[in-house]
């Protein structure tokens, strides 16, 4: 048997190195001194589009069944991003979006192609269930109107001609092109132009006239995808085919494919692209483009770039944090939230405790996935080699009524949850892990404190009965009873990117009843990283 005291010292070192380089983390890809890092952001933030309009950069990800969706994000210079707007409030189109006897897990809103033309943005995308949509507003801010289409293209790529027709390329393996109307309504067949011959899985189309060519740019997706370029001289083909960048080498640009082309206003040429990161979610790199013989080549020598100078836009530009955290000092969430599926307005508030972010119980279910008003948000990893990203929040349980349960959560397939349960009048803190309650202690204060650590890389372990353990890609969690001691509860969740799900793992808030409903909780703080003290959160 191990001297407990020794393992107290031992457990303590770990933990202080762990809250070292928890501080210590790089929170932007901006590195200070004219270069920057990839992934670009380090979240899930995939199947980006990106444009220029003037001297700002516009893109759009996707987030399929989280509401207010349709991400837009902004910047100056490619690397430096914040929220625009997210186009999509919520998703009326289908009652499986509001979680009722149905979802939309693994399905909803993807792979949108952005474009602006002639004083208005445009939004295009399918959802596989629903259709096509397309959204557009004179301001990326929004507001956007939404319209539903007469037919769906999937992963469409948009493109308006120097003549005014309209076209979008779609489909997957054979890539076809279809001229549309003013309204987006198809007015010629769907055109094969070229059919994927390298391997299965031609996808994720963006159209782009440069120098007398329609180029289609492409990927073969996957774990180890990569991006391609077509072209010719007619918009309905025939094709050629060139590789842009098939880079399998290990590390943060493994299989790096699916995006935008890019030009800068002094003539550079870039190409945003995304990376499957794990459990995370998928994160989008910046590569830089050189053009041979009339083909885009991104990376350099054919390897994509980590560290490389930033693109030249004629000026430099602050740097950039997205927003985390949040005080719900505010009578509107912060753009970095979205719901789990659309919620259910009256279910929520912000001002009727004002400081305070409300959730009463908005459905009565078994499981947290069936749960409506759960409030999400993207994992980071940030810039370290100890990629810890850790989120705590404190709540208020005077309101819960029986059978009620609310926490923090880490959600994909499996998920995993830290909660409060009212049972026979009394609290009892769990931890629910994919369904199955792990383990339980009873509660007597009104105000708790719920801290969810969810590891990315492999730098972070602890001292864990006795054994040193790698974190990589797991998550645990613990509580307080008054934010300085904290206490580990449960098991270690396995964090798995599931196409079940098809979002990166998101940290969550939420509070749903199993018996009735009119309870409700009060969520004071919600704070990540960089706004958390570290404290010991082991047993």
């Amino acid at each position: 048997m191990k001297n407990p005291v020794q393992v107290g010292r031992w457990l303590c070192l770990i933990f202080i190195c762990i809250c070292t380089s928890v501080t210590a983390q790089k929170l932007h890809s901006d590195n200070g001194d004219g270069t920057f890092t990839n992934p670009v952001i380090a979240a899930d933030f995939p199947d980006p589009d990106v444009i220029r309009v003037g001297d700002v950069y516009y893109m759009v990800t996707t987030t399929m069944f989280v509401f207010p969706g349709v991400t837009v994000l902004k910047s100056c210079d490619l690397v430096n991003w914040e929220y625009c707007s997210n186009a999509v409030p919520r998703f009326d189109f289908s009652k499986c979006y509001d979680l009722e006897g149905c979802h939309r897990y693994g399905h909803g809103q993807w792979a949108t192609s952005l474009k602006y033309h002639l004083g208005k943005f445009y939004l295009l995308f399918i959802t596989l269930d629903e259709g096509g949509f397309v959204c557009s507003s004179v301001k990326p801010e929004g507001p956007w109107q939404i319209s539903r289409l007469p037919k769906g293209f999937y992963d469409p790529g948009l493109f308006f001609d120097d003549d005014g027709r309209i076209y979008v390329a779609h489909g997957y393996g054979a890539i076809r092109m279809t001229e549309l109307d003013q309204n987006f309504s198809p007015i010629s067949p769907d055109s094969l132009v070229f059919t994927g011959n390298i391997r299965n899985g031609l996808e994720g189309s963006h159209v782009y006239k440069i120098n007398g060519y329609y180029y289609l740019y492409c990927t073969y997706g996957g774990l180890d995808g990569f991006q391609v370029a077509l072209r010719s001289q007619n918009i309905f083909g025939p094709y050629e085919q060139n590789i842009a960048i098939r880079d399998t080498t290990h590390g943060p640009n493994y299989g790096i494919h699916q995006g935008a082309l890019i030009q800068t206003q002094t003539g550079e040429w870039w190409t945003m692209l995304f990376v499957d990161s794990g459990p995370f979610g998928r994160f989008p790199s910046l590569q830089p483009v050189a053009w041979q013989d009339g083909w885009p080549l991104a990376g350099v020598n054919g390897k994509a770039v980590v560290t490389a100078p930033k693109p030249d836009v004629g000026k430099e530009h602050p740097i950039k944090v997205l927003p985390t955290s949040d005080e719900f000092q505010n009578p509107a969430l912060g753009m970095q939230w979205g719901w789990n599926h659309n919620p259910d307005p009256d279910k929520w508030s912000l001002t009727e405790r004002p400081g305070f972010l409300r959730l009463k119980t908005a459905s009565i279910a078994d499981s947290l996935p069936k749960a409506r008003n759960t409030l999400t948000q993207r994992m980071f990893a940030y810039y370290s080699d100890s990629l810890i990203s850790m989120a705590t929040t404190v709540m208020d349980v005077s309101q819960m009524q029986e059978g009620d349960v609310a926490g923090i959560a880490v959600l994909q397939n499996p998920y995993a949850f830290l909660a409060v349960q009212k049972t026979n009048g009394r609290h009892y803190l769990l931890m629910v892990h994919n369904g199955k309650t792990v383990d339980s202690v009873a509660v007597k204060h009104s105000a708790i404190y719920l801290r969810a650590h969810a590891f990315y890389g492999s730098g972070a372990a602890e001292l864990y009965h006795g054994n040193a353990v790698p974190h990589t890609g797991t998550a645990y969690f613990s509580y307080s009873l008054d934010n300085k001691s904290y206490i580990r509860l449960g098991d270690e969740l396995k964090m798995q990117f599931s196409l079940k799900i098809f979002t990166g793992n998101k940290f969550c808030l939420f509070n749903h009843a199993t018996k009735a409903l009119g309870g409700y909780v009060d969520f004071d703080w919600f704070r990540t990283n960089q706004d958390n003290e570290c404290h010991d959160p082991s047993h």
